[in-house]
């Protein structure tokens, strides 16, 4: 599910999305001196989810002030001394010394100032993009709801069709066997093997279990937990029973309604793709 939050000031920014994943992906990219944050970060944006790629960009205008390590920066000054006289002529570069861990520091007040700000601003837009999520979350589950009523439409069509196309096949297949048999078969032999062809086609259980999962469906979306996998899993069944159901079909008409509960199927499959 797609969202976005935003929060900041002229001085620091935050900018949140969240994009459709098949797993929980999360990228954080923050300034040098605040990457301590992250692992807190990464803790607040796991409570909310647990699917999606989400995306979190800190941009700041001014980091807090540098301070040199006096101590740190003799000891290295004494190290370039001695790698200068086994050496000779090696440059040291300036920008080079201060990249040197512990020489330079970010002013400790300022840092934790800007630390304390970056966190609360990061919780404002997490909300905005929790906020927006649950938007889309609700509008997303009318259309889901719409689209299971209309599976379950499709295949309360199909049961009645084929309640009726049982007793039509039944009969056609008795006018069949007394047109082709020579010699009379008894009736009960005759209705015991007409009645196991019938069989082959009857498709109850495929109907029945549609049923099933349709009411597994119906109870995922109306609970408060992520259904976004079960949902998936259970039209990816819903699809079997369906290309069941359309391959047992021997009339035209039970063919065409199998064809549209596929069609509904898929298409409701597409949608859950971006439910969490």
């Amino acid at each position: 599910m797609t969202a976005f939050g935003h929060a900041g000031d002229d001085r620091l920014d935050w900018r949140i999305k969240a994009v459709n994943h098949r797993y929980l992906e999360l990228s954080l990219r923050l300034p040098e001196p605040l990457k301590a944050l992250e692992p807190a970060l990464r803790r607040r944006l796991r409570r909310h989810f647990r699917r999606g790629r989400v995306e979190a960009t800190l941009r700041v205008a001014e980091l807090a002030q540098t301070q040199l390590d006096d101590a740190a920066l003799r000891q290295l000054l004494q190290t370039v001394a001695l790698v200068r006289e086994r050496i000779a002529g090696a440059t040291i570069d300036a920008l080079e010394l201060l990249r040197w861990p512990g020489v330079a520091r970010e002013d400790p007040a300022q840092l934790a100032a800007l630390t304390a700000s970056a966190t609360a601003k990061f919780d404002v837009a997490l909300d905005a993009l929790v906020a927006h999520r649950q938007r889309e979350g609700t509008a997303l589950a009318t259309v889901l709801q719409r689209q299971l009523r209309q599976i379950e439409m499709h295949a309360n069509a199909a049961r009645c069709r084929s309640a009726s196309d049982v007793a039509a096949r039944f009969e056609r297949l008795r006018g069949q066997a007394a047109a082709l048999t020579a010699t009379p078969v008894p009736a009960l032999r005759l209705e015991q093997e007409l009645a196991l062809l019938v069989q082959k086609s009857d498709v109850t259980e495929e109907l029945d279990r549609i049923d099933v999962h349709i009411a597994a469906a119906a109870a995922s979306l109306g609970g408060s937990e992520p259904c976004g996998r079960r949902l998936d899993f259970l039209l990816q069944e819903l699809g079997r029973e369906a290309n069941t159901l359309a391959a047992k079909s021997a009339a035209p008409e039970a063919a065409s309604l199998a064809v549209e509960l596929k069609v509904a199927i898929e298409q409701m499959r597409e949608q859950v793709q971006n439910v969490e």
